[in-house]
């Protein structure tokens, strides 16, 4: 007898959802996109430094929104008694490729710099243990030895 029912399959879902007279609100940081997976979603998305910056966008399945940064979203279901599920993801930032002065004079001048500062500490660590042994290269000269440096008769 099979008692399994559609509804409780074990297919993982995949993204977030907001429920039946429900609403969210988010403020990214960051440069993003709002991708609606099931449902339609009533999406009101508010630019501050846009004097007409208040915009209603209805988005269904399929559907992609670019949010800016600093932007403040606001998202609940289109129709009563439904839900939305949707996918969110931070935009990458591009990083400009450096150019042609930083290759061949800035990156090399900062590796000699750090290789110049490595001597110096090593120069310094070494010069410290050297000097340190110091009372042992001048041993008998001067200073007396404790019964665990002499030689014994």
């Amino acid at each position: 007898m099979n008692t399994r029912s559609e509804s409780a399959s074990n297919t993982a879902r995949r993204g977030h959802l907001v429920g039946a007279h429900r609403a969210l609100s988010l403020y990214p940081a960051d440069d993003s996109c709002l991708s609606v997976l099931s449902g339609r979603a009533w999406v009101t998305l508010n630019l501050p430094h846009v004097p007409e910056g208040l915009g209603d966008h209805v988005l269904q399945a399929g559907d992609t929104l670019h949010v800016p940064a600093g932007a403040h979203l606001v998202m609940e279901p289109w129709a009563s008694g439904e839900a939305v599920r949707f996918d969110w993801c931070v935009l990458p930032v591009a990083v400009p490729a450096p150019g042609r002065f930083q290759r061949e004079v800035g990156a090399p001048t900062r590796e000699l710099a750090q290789a110049l500062g490595q001597v110096v500490l090593a120069f310094g660590r070494l010069a410290r243990g050297v000097l340190g042994y110091g009372e042992f290269l001048v041993a008998g000269r001067g200073r007396v030895l404790s019964r665990f440096e002499s030689n014994p008769p």
